[in-house]
């Protein structure tokens, strides 16, 4: 079974798909691969925002605290009537993070390598940050990789997996065997074949793009069911070629919420493994997925887990299950109240699916008639703070969400859409103001009377 785990943290760039050379990497990174062994991916700045919430070098002790039910999140610089449903985003850092930021920044600056104070205060941080993240996230300290954020981290798995397979060609060539190609009859091995799904975080979608467009590997896109909003494991490995190196899908879906079917994937990959050449290696983005529902490397069987640091996402280690409830509940009342406000005939849930299970935050949700595109109804809003979908797809204007189309839903709808993402600290007092909120934003828009609701 494969070892855990590729967090990362940091905000993603998603037109950052640069080209990470494998050989500017350590070579450790490449073994990790090889090896099966999943890595994290963290930056230093935020390995110190988590350190501080398991209590270590800086004796911030908040995971020690027991959850009393009631969650605060300071959101700096924003003003105090606006309400954020923008959590899939990021999320603002609470202030013991900030604190520990602060303090890190004035007492741990210097070189973790180096034997001065401030170097062993900094080894220190981020050693504690390793264990507790491995520990979050089930896997070992020694198989944490940090990274500037969500995006290097996918390119580090997208190369390490092409030169695990380019080491197993060579390997099998010292071994005297050969490979024929199909078409051309040479004996050159085929170029590695990566599979992806087309809901995919920009980070991945962008670099698998240009792997292909380089000619440095194929790439098959696995179109999700729209029926379930998933991709189904039987598509995936009907896509699967002698020459696949690596299968690369999303946890959780960062606008419909939808979660992947990666455990089942990975057992039934496991077992093509035994019968092939070149073995394939799994790879998940639990970006969203992390903090929002459990997440072990071990349990699903990957070997690469992306996580990211801008999810405060070290204050699960003691409270997920109560985040977990807390933002299911927030979702479903939320969901209610739009229902009772627009009518049920003018609002359709876009992150509803049959037999799909979806993250405990996320309401994608389009309030239906003309003039009321998604972004149209955001700028109307005096209070609620939103997203229609991916912060990276920012630059297309009011074209629907490619994903939200590729999920089956009609593109008159699509274009309405709205993503609603709650965090641990949304009220039920804040949801019945953003529904007000919206309520007056349509009508500002030129929609009917709407329901009054006590």
């Amino acid at each position: 079974m494969s070892e855990p785990a590729k967090t990362s943290s940091g905000t993603r760039n998603p037109r950052d798909h640069s080209h990470h050379s494998v050989d500017g990497r350590p070579r450790s990174h490449h073994s990790a691969a090889s090896d099966g062994h999943t890595v994290t991916s963290l930056d230093d700045h935020h390995a110190r925002s988590h350190h501080s919430d398991t209590g270590g070098a800086n004796g911030h002790t908040h995971s020690d605290l027991p959850f009393d039910g009631h969650i605060h999140t300071y959101i700096p610089d924003m003003d105090e009537d606006k309400i954020y449903m923008d959590y899939n985003a990021t999320t603002p850092l609470e202030p013991q993070v900030i604190q520990a930021v602060t303090e890190a920044l004035h007492e741990a600056w210097g070189n973790p390598s180096s034997t001065y104070t401030p170097g062993v205060k900094a080894k220190k941080i981020i050693t504690q940050a390793r264990e507790n993240v491995a520990r979050m996230v089930g896997g070992k300290a020694e198989d944490i990789i940090f990274t500037s954020g969500g995006t290097e981290a996918n390119n580090l798995v997208f190369h390490s997996a092409l030169e695990a397979y380019r080491e197993s060609c060579r390997t099998a060539e010292q071994r005297g065997e050969r490979h024929r190609h199909e078409n051309s009859g040479t004996s050159a091995w085929p170029l590695p074949h990566i599979l992806v799904s087309n809901v995919e975080h920009d980070s991945v979608r962008l670099t698998a793009e240009h792997l292909l467009k380089d000619a440095t590997a194929d790439v098959t896109s696995v179109a999700v069911s729209k029926v379930t909003g998933r991709v189904e494991v039987e598509d995936v490995l009907a896509a699967v070629r002698p020459s696949t190196c690596l299968i690369s899908m999303m946890m959780a879906n960062n606008e419909t919420g939808v979660l992947m079917p990666i455990r089942e994937l990975c057992q039934r990959i496991r077992f093509v493994n035994r019968q092939r050449q070149h073995r394939i290696l799994l790879h998940t983005d639990a970006a969203q997925a992390i903090g929002k529902v459990r997440v072990d490397a071990r349990d699903l069987g990957v070997d690469y887990l992306t996580i990211v640091g801008h999810k405060a996402a070290e204050l699960v280690n003691s409270n997920l299950t109560e985040y977990e409830t807390h933002m299911l509940d927030t979702k479903d009342y939320l969901e209610k109240q739009l229902e009772a406000v627009f009518g049920r005939e003018r609002i359709h849930f876009n992150s509803h699916f049959p037999d799909s299970e979806t993250l405990p935050n996320t309401c994608n949700v389009s309030i239906l008639g003309p003039g009321l595109q998604g972004r149209k109804v955001l700028s109307s809003c005096r209070i609620l703070l939103a997203s229609v979908g991916a912060a990276c797809h920012s630059h297309r204007g009011d074209r629907p969400s490619h994903i939200l189309l590729s999920c089956g839903i009609p593109e008159e709808v699509a274009a309405n859409a709205l993503r609603l993402s709650v965090g641990r600290g949304t009220s039920r007092a804040e949801v019945g103001l953003v529904v007000e909120d919206l309520k007056n934003a349509v009508e500002r828009l030129g929609g009917t009377q709407l329901i009054n609701v006590d």
